[in-house]
Parts: structure tokens; sequence; C-alpha cells
């Protein structure tokens, strides 16, 4: 059995907790005079950080849990005060004193700690490394982010579905459209409407483009981190004409606003031939980078996830399937029927998932030739039924699962998890075969995001 999330909802004079799996959801009440629950982190290991999230959002206390720690809370967040229960209104915070942060370390004689972050050289988002180090050798990792707080979450509570799909649209812009898609089929569910083919054709469409946007950008960096800058070049060109096609189609780089319920015209003709073009260039990239042998020394066997660690932390997209996980929400009817190939590997390194992201542009390109449909049919959805409601799409990362409970027409509970979620806690596991100098390398496999995580 499959974990997939776990959260709590303020319920009045109970917090109620939800756990959901690939093929149920439990629920438990507990009363908030004595709010205990029995964590999952044992079984599941990747349950810890929502446990630890529901310990700092609700004041909800994990029996038995191995690591208590803050995991939102930063060193000056205010103590006893958990933002999303339902009597927080404060618009400003008093920082408390500062609590230095326990950090998993390895002491011994010529381990020392290295930190990287919160804040990086790059133009990229927050987020904190804390190696133990043996010379060259990392001997732990500790991932540590959460320094944005957005409370996307609680800022959604009140707001109608339609004042929310802005917002839910923006929690991570590499994932816009799979955010959008899974907002999409919780209104349809609570305004029990069906989607015509055609728009669902249309939406597949733009998934698969945002899903090479990334993959394209992933397969310049993957091989400029090992010190082979032309691949970047030519991926990040590839990259850009495919983000400029998604401004073309859209009215944005990002696809912000993309997911309607109106089918717009499009020049079919014209988009054959683009994608043609384009798995023409990606086969020509694969060709090229295949005969680098230098290259693949460096991905070869680096940053390596074995199967069983990848079930155990319950993994999620191409960190999965690159050891053998064969995950993928388009695993349906509907994607089947347009020419989806569940694309996988076995060594679990940095090589393996360089070559499924390959892999998944060709079949995205195959499968968008199928999506391309003229036709301009629109959907009007009316009132919202109450409800609770869950959803999931596969974005460029993996599964993306999305919870939204409607009470008097309004947003009650929203809770987004996303696929970096799962697998920034499995990141640390890559690590201890490899020396630091390849830490680049293995994150930028994994291509996680930061937004995504720190809602």
């Amino acid at each position: 059995m499959r974990f997939i999330a776990r959260y709590a909802k303020d319920k009045g004079r109970v917090f109620e907790i939800i756990t959901v799996y690939d093929t149920k959801v439990e629920k438990e009440q507990v009363h908030k005079e004595n709010p205990v629950i029995t964590t999952l982190s044992h079984e599941h290991l990747a349950a810890l950080w929502f446990e630890r999230k529901m310990q700092d959002d609700f004041g909800i206390i994990i029996q038995n849990a191995f690591d208590k720690r803050p995991l939102v809370h930063q060193e000056q967040f205010p103590k006893n005060l958990h933002p999303m229960c339902k009597d927080f209104y404060a618009k400003e915070l008093e920082q408390s004193e500062f609590q230095p942060y326990d950090y998993e370390v390895i002491n011994g004689d010529g381990v020392f700690q290295v930190s990287v972050g919160p804040i990086h050289a790059g133009i990229i988002e927050p987020g904190h490394f804390h190696f133990s180090q043996a010379g060259e050798k990392m001997l732990h990792l500790e991932v540590r982010h959460f320094y944005k707080y957005r409370a996307v979450e609680k800022m959604l509570e009140g707001k109608t579905l339609q004042e929310a799909k802005p917002i839910i649209e923006r929690i991570s812009g590499n994932e816009s459209i799979a955010y959008q898609i899974c907002y999409r089929d919780i209104l349809l569910q609570a305004s029990q409407q069906e989607l015509p083919q055609a728009l669902q054709k249309r939406h597949a469409f733009l998934l698969e483009l945002e899903r090479i946007i990334h993959h394209l950008t992933d397969l310049g960096f993957i091989p400029n981190d090992a010190g082979f800058g032309a691949a970047l070049a030519l991926g990040s060109k590839l990259a850009e004409d495919a983000r400029r096609k998604m401004k073309e189609l859209t009215g944005h780089r990002f696809g912000f606003g993309a997911i309607d319920l109106q089918n717009k015209f499009v020049d079919t003709a014209s988009l054959h031939e683009w994608l043609d073009a384009m798995l023409e260039s990606i086969t020509y990239f694969e060709d090229w980078i295949t005969d680098i042998p230098s290259l693949w020394d460096r991905l070869d066997t680096t940053g390596h996830l074995p199967l069983k660690k990848a079930v155990k932390y319950d993994s999620v997209g191409v960190v999965a399937r690159a050891s053998g996980l064969a995950i993928d929400r388009r695993l349906n009817s509907f994607y089947l029927k347009h020419g989806f190939e569940l694309e996988s590997e076995l060594s679990g390194d940095v090589a393996a998932r360089f070559k499924v992201r390959i892999a998944e542009v060709k079949n995205s390109l195959k499968m968008m030739h199928e999506f391309l449909e003229a036709d301009e049919s629109s959907l009007k959805v009316g009132s919202v039924a109450d409800g609770e409601y869950m959803s999931f799409a596969e974005s460029s990362i993996g599964e993306l699962f999305m919870a939204i409970d409607i009470k008097e027409g309004v947003i009650e509970r929203f809770f987004a998890r996303d696929a970096s979620f799962m697998n920034w806690q499995v990141l640390h596991v890559m690590m201890r075969r490899d020396i630091i100098a390849d830490f680049p390398l293995i994150n930028k496999s994994c291509d996680l995001s930061y937004a995504g995580n720190d809602l």
C-alpha cells in the first residue's frame, strides 16, 4: 500500500487527521484538549514531514515519532503559535528568541560540517543543505527548506474556487498546468460536470508541453553540472522554443490561466510540423550526448537510489521511475488510448534519470500529435456543491495531489502535496557513495521544486 499524504483539519472541538493511500483514505479525530496521534513514519518514512508540519501548523502531538523538531517554523517563529487553527487571525508575528536548529550530523575524527544555503549564487529559491563530510566524501545530508512559508493553505480559506484559481496556478511555476488540472478536476466534481473530450485533449496537450519544457531544461543542466556546457546551450535553446510555444498557445510563458473550459482555435497543421521538428531535435540531442564517454563516466553510478529505498520513501515521478518503480498518474485509459508508454530504468542513478527524461520527451511529443484536434467546444459550470474533493495529476516532477473542502460555497480547507515534498526526503540516500562536487549534479537530476514544497 503506497502512502500519498497526511494532513489535518480544524473541526472546532476536534482535529480530523486525513491519511491518503493509493487504495484508501483513513480519517481519525482527536480532541483538542489532548491532540495526540501515533506516527506512521516507522512504516512510511515520508510521513515524517507531514507529521512535523501538522505539529507546527496545529499543535498536534506525534506519539512515537523519532523526529519531533519543527519543520516549517524557523528559528525565531513564535512559540506555541499554530497558524492553521481556525482561531488564528494575526496579520503580523512577533519574533521569539533565536533557537538554533538541531541539525542531524555525523561526528568523529576527520569529520566536518558543510552548510550550503539557504541563499544560493544562482537564480534559485531558498533551501538549506547540511553535509557531514569526511574529506570530499558525503557521509550524510540533511535537507531543510520552508524559508518562505507563504501560508497558501491559510490564504485560500474563505475564497471561492474562482477566487482561488489565480493563486493555485502560481504555487509552483514549473508545474502551473498540473496544478490547474488538479483544480479543474475538483471544480468538475463539485459542479457535477464531465469534461468534453476535446477539452480534455487540449489540457493534456498543454500538460505534456509543460513536461517537455522542464525535461529539456534538465537535459541541458544535468550535463552542464558534469562540466559539459555545450549540452546546456542546446537544451536551453530547445526549452526556450517550447516555452515560447506555451506563450503562443496560452498567452503566458508559464501557462497561467491556460486551463479553462473554452476550447480555442489552434493551427493544428503548424503544430504538427513543430512537434516533428522538436522530435528531430531531441533525437539529434540523444544521439550526440550518448556518444560522449567522459560524460557518462560522471553520470553512471552517481546518485544511486536503489529500488528498495524508492519504495520505502514512497518516491514518485522520474525519481521513482528511474529506480524501477512504475508509478505514473497517466496510467489510465485516456492516456493509453493516445499512445502513453511508461518509461523507466533500473539503475536508479543520474544516468537513469537522464535517460527517463529523454524517453518521456519523445513519448510526450508522440502523444501531443494525438491530442491535437480542431474543435472549439466549451463547458459552462454552474454552482458548486459543498463537499470534500480530491484530485491527482502527473506533473513534470511527479504525482501531484490536491484536496479542497467546500463549505457554504467557499473553501474551508485547501491542501496540496507536491511531488517534491516526497522526493526531497529521499535525496540524502543518493549522496552516500559520492563526493560533494557531485551534489549539484545529483540534485539537478531530480529537479525538485522549492516553491511547490513550501506552501
